[in-house]
């Protein structure tokens, strides 16, 4: 009887977790690896479209599309961009006429994903001031910070309006927020070192610094401050799109704030011992704005 008992209980746990199993299946959802991925590359001048290779700007826009996907990534020149709208842009710097490899990873449902890659050509004719490299780099390496002790040093406004138009932090204004003490060094191999500092601590926004990969930080208002992370390299490009004078990083790449998007940021003024640069956020909500100066 004894034995007859045991075999009933050992029936009766099999049944529960092989009922477990199943509400854990239903929990997943279904997996679905997209199929048939489409890729389309678009030429950009001026942001005006081109014929392949493009007229020299470096500039091009990648759309895609795949059955049962829900975002797509962008795997450029190891930059990693994800969107779930299924399109990124990438500005190439290499002079002359050249060809990338560019891959797309599509996502499906319960984690699946498919991937594809395409080969570009594309056309880089932009070659950047002297005196501008002279300055962002005096020649061999520079390091910069934000100008905390300085009026407007950081801020915001609306997408393509004036600087610093809604907000421009006063001198020491963001103390606390793990900024102060990064360091940028930008080298004349095209190399990129963000110095994080010796607090460990970056600044960001919500919801976009978990781009980073990391965890934890001070939530005030919108903002996330002392988020631990560790210094890092990435490589640093010049171009002019729209006649523009533009740095781009690689990567996570990023100045003072990370906000996400495309990690370019338009010169806006400069000088021998100091620079303003702005950047759209990856919400397409506000551009950014940082006063530089060397250290």
């Amino acid at each position: 009887m004894k034995k007859i008992k045991y075999i009933s209980g050992l029936l009766l746990l099999t049944a529960l977790a092989f009922t477990s199993c199943q509400n854990d299946d239903i929990a997943i959802g279904e997996l679905v690896a997209p199929s048939n991925i489409e890729i389309s590359v678009t030429y950009l001048d001026d942001g005006v479209e081109s014929p392949a290779p493009g007229l020299g700007s470096g500039e091009i826009k990648l759309s895609a599309k795949a059955d049962h996907a829900t975002a797509y990534q962008f795997v450029i020149q190891g930059q990693t961009k994800l969107q779930k709208s299924g399109s990124a842009t990438h500005t190439f710097t290499t002079l002359g006429t050249n060809k990338y490899a560019v891959t797309v990873v599509a996502f499906g449902t319960g984690g699946m994903s498919s991937s594809k890659t395409i080969e570009v050509e594309v056309q880089a004719l932009y070659a950047p001031p002297a005196d501008l490299l002279t300055m962002l780099t005096a020649n061999s390496s520079r390091t910069w910070k934000i100008a905390s002790n300085i009026n407007k040093h950081f801020g915001l406004g609306s997408i393509g309006g004036p600087e610093f138009e809604y907000y421009g932090a006063a001198p020491g204004d963001k103390a606390n927020s793990g900024m102060y003490d990064d360091r940028y060094t930008f080298n004349i191999d095209g190399t990129f070192t963000h110095n994080v500092g010796p607090d460990g601590f970056v600044f960001g926004r919500e919801q976009l610094i978990n781009e980073l990969g990391g965890s934890g930080g001070t939530t005030n208002g919108a903002d996330v401050e002392q988020y631990p992370f560790s210094s890092y390299t990435a490589q640093w490009a010049l171009t002019a799109p729209a006649g523009k004078e533009t740095l781009s990083l690689t990567g996570i790449g990023f100045i003072g704030y990370y906000i996400g998007g495309n990690h370019s940021y338009k010169i806006v003024s400069r000088s021998a011992d100091e620079m303003i640069i702005s950047t759209t956020d990856g919400n397409n909500q506000f551009d950014w704005w940082f006063r530089l100066i060397p250290e």
